[in-house]
């Protein structure tokens, strides 16, 4: 009886922090629609029928849409630092341990198509915008990164030398395979495949299949 005495000893804030835990982290199915209602009233807009998992994470939830149909699954993290925030059209899928961040205040956003899959433990970063297109499919532990640590001056701290940023695009319908690494400077234009364990520094051209460290085209689908 140690944990009953304890909640009993606990004032309303503290039990209601308890409460709110417990259904934020269970997979119970009355914990999940608890969750939805939860969100519904918090979130930026959230559309019809759509299932938020076990121990997501939500960071300033009023800079975050949700259209319909959207299923988030157990432990992913939104952080929307600004009010560019985090949009997730219609029908998209997010995995387990997805993790998705603004990471600046001012002009940091994240802004993913319709129809759109993110793999398991794929990260993605929006310093000055991210967006992703219709339809596009993103394998595991995928991370995009718009933002890439400057280290000219080997006497000062990479650390304080800033960065290059630039908005990244990923077209519509476009295939990213698992591992692939995305830098500041890698556009990948529509329909376009890039293979696993890829990184991307440079623009890919609309309907290219793209493989390597860096990556470079190899074929064209057309």
């Amino acid at each position: 009886m140690f944990f009953t005495e304890k909640y009993n000893n606990l004032n309303d804030d503290q039990r209601e922090e308890l409460l709110k835990t417990l259904f934020m982290k269970s997979n119970a199915d009355f914990c999940a629609e608890a969750r939805t209602e939860y969100y519904a009233g918090k979130l930026k807009s959230m559309g019809q029928n759509v299932r938020i998992g076990a121990n997501v994470k939500i960071v300033n939830p009023q800079y975050v849409s949700i259209g319909d149909n959207v299923t988030i699954m157990d432990d992913v993290t939104i952080i929307a630092r600004g009010e560019g925030g985090v949009e997730i059209a219609d029908n998209c899928s997010i995995c387990e341990r997805v993790y998705l961040d603004t990471q600046a205040a001012n002009s940091g956003y994240i802004k993913i198509g319709r129809r759109v899959y993110l793999g398991t433990g794929t990260t993605l970063f929006g310093h000055v915008g991210l967006e992703i297109g219709d339809f596009s499919l993103l394998a595991q532990n995928i991370t995009l990164t718009p933002y890439s640590h400057k280290f000219d001056d080997p006497n000062e701290i990479i650390r304080e030398q800033g960065g290059h940023m630039k908005k990244v695009t990923i077209g519509r319908d476009c295939y990213l395979g698992m591992g692939v690494c995305v830098m500041y400077s890698g556009d990948i234009g529509d329909g376009s495949i890039v293979g696993a364990g890829s990184t991307v520094v440079k623009p890919i051209p609309p309907y290219s299949i793209a493989v390597g460290c860096p990556a470079k085209v190899i074929k064209s689908r057309k």
